[in-house]
């Protein structure tokens, strides 16, 4: 169980990036369609927890070193290659998110001009992938338990002292800005781009554990976690709509209204998680392109991040709710492919059953 318990952690390390811990995406893709997002989340929990199980234990059956082996087995030749490229494109795509996302911070937080940090979350990054990855990301990992800590008691004072009504929280939430046409494709299609991010790491962490079971169970749980955590932060920002409506941070704004300090700590969370998010997807984008081995590795992160860098000048909000449901009805292909995989392994595991020894 402890292995699970860890599998499921790092799960959800790897998704929980600039948007998810902020509050931009939920309020997008949830909170905005007032008290059906509650529906919505229980939509993203139980496809996560069901994709999470299938993409770890098909890691763990065939021992994956990267998505490739598991995308090509669900996928098939053809489909697989681009479910590939798209997977692949869009490790970039939450990489420019994630430094947007910093910008951000640094100027809600700090008061300083966004491109610090959008610079800095650059520098540090690409600096990080010079040296050894692994050991940093799972060291900066370990500031996910005290983000889930100020998630739940922010979630629990913004409950208590809201001033709203149901109906007013209803009314405010559903004039904020939607990623989807309503709740049920609202979940959807949150789900479908985390997973089109998240299904690299997901399919090695699944590799790297020999027990389908410890994989499978951990796949499980940590698509529970993840519901656990936007039910938490759907509340928050659903209770404290008329104050934090629009607002490219609404967690940081509504931790910084709890206390200046609590602000602060919260901040230098969400830079973490950013700057683990960031190492993760630059560095997975990178190595598909060309060989870790390869002498022009290094310099390649660069020009790399320099274009992610450049187009981090869009805007945080902007590239969330333009790039994130843009690939999210992409990633659908991949869901499609897991769920028919699926289909096919319990018909075959039936059917082998029913054949007499």
């Amino acid at each position: 169980m402890k292995k699970s318990i860890q599998m499921a952690g790092a799960f959800i390390g790897v998704i929980v990036g600039a948007g998810f811990a902020s509050g931009q995406e939920i309020l997008q893709f949830f909170t905005s369609f007032g008290w059906w997002g509650v529906a919505g989340t229980a939509l993203a929990t139980a496809l996560f927890a069901f994709l999470g199980m299938n993409l770890t234990t098909l890691g763990s059956r065939l021992h994956a070193t990267s998505h490739k082996e598991v995308v090509y087995q669900i996928c098939g030749k053809y489909i697989g290659v681009v479910v590939d490229f798209v997977i692949t494109f869009f490790l970039f795509g939450v990489a420019v998110v994630m430094l947007a996302g910093a910008g951000s911070i640094f100027e809600s937080q700090f008061g300083l001009p966004a491109v610090y940090g959008s610079l800095f979350m650059l520098i540090i990054t690409v600096l990080t992938l010079m040296f050894n990855v692994h050991k940093i990301i799972s060291a900066i990992s370990a500031i996910t338990p005290f983000l889930l800590l100020l998630v739940v008691i922010i979630a629990i004072y913004s409950l208590f002292t809201t001033d709203l009504s149901a109906a007013d929280m209803d009314m405010l939430a559903k004039k904020q800005t939607s990623g989807a046409a309503n709740w049920f494709l609202g979940g959807l299609l949150y789900v479908s781009y985390n997973i089109a991010a998240g299904a690299s790491m997901l399919a090695v962490m699944g590799g790297v554990e020999k027990s389908e079971k410890i994989a499978k169970h951990g796949g499980i749980l940590g698509g529970v976690g993840l519901g656990i955590l936007i039910l938490l932060i759907n509340v928050a920002i659903f209770t404290k709509i008329d104050q934090i409506g629009g607002a490219d941070m609404p967690m940081l704004l509504l931790a910084t209204k709890m206390s200046p300090a609590i602000g602060v700590i919260m901040a230098i969370a969400l830079l973490g998680m950013i700057y683990n998010t960031a190492v993760g997807m630059l560095y997975a984008f990178t190595a598909r392109i060309v060989p870790l081995e390869s002498k022009h590795f290094k310099w390649i992160v660069w020009v790399i991040g320099l274009a992610g860098f450049a187009l981090s000048f869009v805007g945080f909000i902007q590239l969330v709710s333009a790039v994130y449901p843009a690939m999210g009805y992409l990633g659908f292909v991949l869901i499609i492919s897991i769920i028919i995989a699926w289909i096919k392994n319990v018909k075959y595991s039936k059917e082998k059953i029913l054949i007499p020894k």
